[in-house]
């Protein structure tokens, strides 16, 4: 609901966080030379994860080789992080393209990385239209930054 009612920001918010440098309050989990990975404000799934690369741009195509590359590394620790942290049964990683797609932010293309668990679809949004997160943002945060920083 904060994000359907809440108060709308100026510009593209993954420029402004890369900007700002406030890592652990943007929850900005790793910074990279061309990429970042930074925590969903309003996750699907605890520990839903985004790979954003630091240009702005909104289309995949648009990104040099270096970018991409980065990206997919990215991703592809995040998916080593996300596992030992919280032990999923399974992954969604993906990205949505322009409205029709899906793409909440229009503007700068990001993957998803979402780790999933046999039954987390449930009852709960199927009847309430909610979900229901079993730990804070910020404590996920906190798990995910200890194990990014120790894993190589």
């Amino acid at each position: 609901m904060e994000f359907i009612a809440g108060k709308r920001e100026r510009g593209c918010i993954f420029c402004t966080r890369l900007r700002r440098r406030r890592d652990r309050s943007d929850l900005i989990l790793a910074r990279g030379r061309k990429a970042f990975v930074i925590l969903n404000r309003y996750p699907y799934n605890n520990g839903h994860l985004m790979v954003v690369p630091n240009r702005h741009t909104s289309k995949l195509e648009r990104l040099n080789g270096e970018e991409r590359l980065e990206m997919m590394e990215l991703v592809a620790k995040s998916l080593r992080v996300l596992g030992k942290a919280m032990r999923p049964q399974g992954f969604n990683v993906g990205l949505n393209i322009g409205r029709a797609a899906g793409a909440g932010i229009l503007g700068h293309v990001h993957f998803h990385v979402l780790p999933r668990w046999n039954g987390d679809t449930n009852f709960v949004p199927v009847f309430s239209g909610s979900r229901v997160l079993p730990e804070y943002l910020h404590k996920t945060y906190q798990r995910l930054a200890k194990i990014w920083r120790n894993l190589s």
